[in-house]
């Protein structure tokens, strides 16, 4: 398991400090807070992989928290552990779901348990990534340079930006294929003129003989 960024966010001294020992033991990278205000506020200016955070706290409990993260909606996922002494009844479960909740700790904390959660959400966390690095491949025609989209229709490049961005493409010619391309085209053109236009001569100079 890799070393992840953790926010902790408890606001009773000794379950918090515990917490944080736990995790430090494990190798990961911390930050504790007692409220919800200020492990809000730290995560929002900083990259955080896991939140683990009690339910009743002041300035903010842990459902707004978690409530706050999910409307980030931010790139990168963040796994929510909510830490509770209550009954996890289904009412409490689907109140927290519809939080945006991953998963749940009873108190008192027991680090295997603790250990556990973190391991689910790390490979949570790395499937999210290959998936988003999946979606971000764009399958194109090895030959014609056709795109496919969602629905496996094939079409033009150009059509294919024009939709996923909502922008629309000018047309030009860069200078490597101006050399390449448009170049050799433009000169054979002139040729064909020329020729054409000798011809049109010759045939003038014999229709005057």
């Amino acid at each position: 398991m890799d070393a992840l960024n953790v926010v902790v966010a408890e606001d009773d001294l000794v379950t918090r400090r515990m917490i944080e020992k736990f995790l430090r033991a494990d190798g990961h990278r911390v930050q504790t807070f007692a409220d919800g205000r200020g492990a809000w506020r730290y995560i929002e200016a900083n990259e955080v992989n896991v939140v683990v955070s009690d339910w009743m706290m002041p300035d903010g409990d842990g459902l707004d928290l978690c409530r706050r993260v999910r409307e980030m909606k931010r790139e990168d996922y963040t796994y929510f552990i909510l830490l509770t002494s209550m009954s996890r009844n289904k009412e409490n479960i689907r109140t927290a779901a519809a939080a945006g909740v991953d998963d749940f700790l009873t108190k008192p904390v027991n680090p295997d348990d603790l250990w556990m959660r973190l391991r689910v959400a790390d490979r949570i966390l790395r499937f999210q990534g290959q998936v988003r690095q999946l979606e971000s491949l764009i399958p194109i025609c090895s030959y014609c340079k056709k795109v496919r989209d969602d629905s496996t229709l094939w079409q033009a490049v150009d059509k294919y930006l024009s939709e996923q961005t909502g922008r629309d493409l000018s047309h030009s010619i860069c200078p490597d294929c101006y050399e390449k391309v448009v170049k050799a085209e433009l000169e054979e053109l002139a040729r064909e003129r020329e020729q054409k236009e000798n011809g049109r001569a010759e045939a003038a100079g014999t229709d005057a003989t």
